[in-house]
């Protein structure tokens, strides 16, 4: 009963939120942000991180913003209200940009957290209709001797040594593109550019904004800084290296020594208990994806496995989403996994495991080694046994590695649910196809 008050409390705040905006109107004389595209900048502290956006109101009860990160493109709904005022919640993610249409046109805000209790720093930001360059306008460009196109080691500093990072760079005049790999994921696309010896890239399509800087070195080696809006610099340095890889994702996290299969119980947005040992499960193929609404490696996968598993559920495969929140509360996670749910068309099984916390997710977990990264994926056969686990995630933008994923994921479980249900298995399915 105390998680359903909870539940109702949730809704019934983001139903007057949701209705506080619906019914403002605009003040006579407010003014609406122009249509077209827009250079926006964050300032915290001495660190500028720009970003590019278009704004599009031809449907004027649901304007669309879209940010823009070299051939990425997201959308995001606008809400006016108090007239000069807009509301841009960012998706899946518990955060939203809250600005002003000021007199001169331009726009002025913050990018502020949406999370119930948390005291985060908001981030403050302008921009300005017509600039569609992100770093330096054209014409300013400065000559370059240098052409980053290609593989690049990265090594990224922490309070530890990270080795495992590879830069996929790509040069065009002044203008750079590329990503950033790690074991844990990428860095969705960076757009930037090249100026003498000096090269700056940035990124913002919903979660933290972040921008690395870098200078390019006597050598050809590079060296800099990464910036977010919220956390600390970490610095980094490169070599270009044609052979670089990461770890093989398929290894880094694995059963313990004696385990054989996955075991857990936990409650779905409803607060229905439920186990891998339930019938539905029983004789199936399941796709186990460990993930947070937060994490946007784990909204790209999501991404990616709500359409397979729409394409194939009549196979004899089920799946399942557990969700590590930014809250260790139902009501909550009911809220974002629900809007998670309805932003991708999920259509299998979303349960919450917790507060979004490796070690929590360890020990929910227990028969894994270790919980290494937001998502992790986890296949188990038809006789309930894992069979692979994959380590992050690397999106479209990693071109051929997301490509080598995508054919050995569809390699793998054509062969998987191709296999015969388990004796043991075969009235449970029965039973389950039977509707029983």
């Amino acid at each position: 009963m105390k998680i359903n008050n909870q539940m109702k409390a949730v809704a019934l705040a983001g139903a007057t939120l949701l209705t506080s905006l619906a019914n403002a109107t605009d003040k006579p004389g407010a003014k609406a942000p122009k249509q077209g595209v827009w250079r926006g900048e964050f300032v915290i502290s001495e660190t500028h991180i720009p970003f590019n956006f278009e704004y599009n109101a031809k449907n004027e009860k649901d304007p669309i913003l879209t940010l823009l990160n070299g051939s990425r493109r997201d959308d995001f709904h606008v809400t006016r209200r108090d007239g000069d005022s807009i509301f841009v919640k960012m998706n899946t993610y518990d955060a939203a940009l809250v600005a002003k249409v000021e007199s001169d046109g331009k726009i002025s805000g913050e990018y502020r957290s949406l999370v119930p209790g948390f005291r985060g720093n908001s981030l403050p930001f302008t921009a300005e209709h017509g600039k569609d360059y992100r770093f330096v306008e054209k014409g300013k460009e400065q000559p370059t001797k240098h052409n980053l196109s290609g593989k690049w080691d990265l090594q990224v500093f922490s309070k530890a040594k990270m080795p495992d990072n590879v830069a996929l760079l790509k040069q065009e005049g002044n203008k750079l593109t590329g990503v950033v790999m790690s074991t844990v994921g990428d860095s969705r696309e960076l757009e930037g550019v090249v100026q003498g010896d000096e090269f700056v890239l940035s990124h913002f399509s919903g979660p933290n904004p972040r921008v690395y800087k870098g200078k390019i070195n006597e050598d050809g080696s590079i060296t800099g800084v990464i910036s977010s809006g919220i956390y600390d610099n970490t610095k980094f340095e490169g070599t270009k290296n044609d052979l670089a890889e990461l770890p093989d994702p398929y290894k880094l996290t694995y059963l313990k020594e004696g385990y054989t299969k996955l075991d857990f119980t936990l409650p779905d947005l409803d607060g229905k208990q439920v186990s891998l040992s339930d019938d539905k499960y029983k004789g199936k193929v399941v796709i186990v994806e460990i993930i947070g609404t937060w994490c946007p490696n784990c909204t790209d996968q999501t991404a990616f496995l709500s359409p397979w598993f729409k394409e194939n559920k009549n196979r004899g495969v089920e799946a399942i989403a557990i969700g590590f929140e930014q809250k260790d509360d139902l009501a909550y996670a009911k809220y974002t996994l629900g809007t998670l749910k309805k932003k991708y068309g999920i259509e299998y099984d979303i349960l919450f495991g917790g507060i979004a916390d490796k070690k929590v997710a360890s020990e929910k977990l227990p028969a894994l080694n270790r919980m290494m990264a937001f998502p992790t994926t986890i296949i188990i056969g038809r006789d309930g046994e894992v069979k692979q686990i994959h380590t992050g995630y690397t999106g479209t933008i990693t071109g051929k590695y997301y490509e080598d994923y995508v054919a050995k994921w569809n390699r793998d479980l054509d062969a998987l649910i191709a296999e015969p249900v388990p004796a043991a298995f075969s009235s449970a399915v029965g039973e389950v196809k039977s509707g029983r």
